[in-house]
């Protein structure tokens, strides 16, 4: 798949076949993996997003595309660059931002 994928990007994601309580379906998901690595590596670290469930210290809220909603960084995963439908755009500086912190926050030793 020669498609350019940045941090950051929102694309439409198929995220079946998944087993258990995993977020499933065809959703939007934030790419969170470096530049670097997208450009060339097959698969890509996204982080499914979601309008439904509850706060938690790793959901970042967000508003996207006038919907409110979620980051799921407690669903991290890694997904081949064919399981990307469509870009849908790329979420502002300061989401982007306390992604990145929640992240750091999260796999600090």
């Amino acid at each position: 798949m020669d498609v350019v994928v940045q941090r950051f990007d929102v694309w439409l994601v198929t995220l079946d076949p998944t087993v258990g309580t995993t977020i499933r379906k065809t959703r939007p998901a934030l790419v969170v993996s470096p530049d670097e690595m997208n450009a060339h590596i097959a698969t890509v670290i996204i982080a499914p997003m979601t309008t439904k469930g509850r706060s938690y210290p790793t959901r970042v809220p967000c508003t996207f595309q006038g919907k409110s909603g979620k980051v799921v960084l407690d669903e991290l995963r890694t997904v081949d660059k064919a399981r990307l439908v469509k870009r849908l755009g790329r979420l502002d500086a300061a989401t982007s931002d306390a992604v990145l912190a929640t992240l750091a926050e999260l796999f600090e030793e």
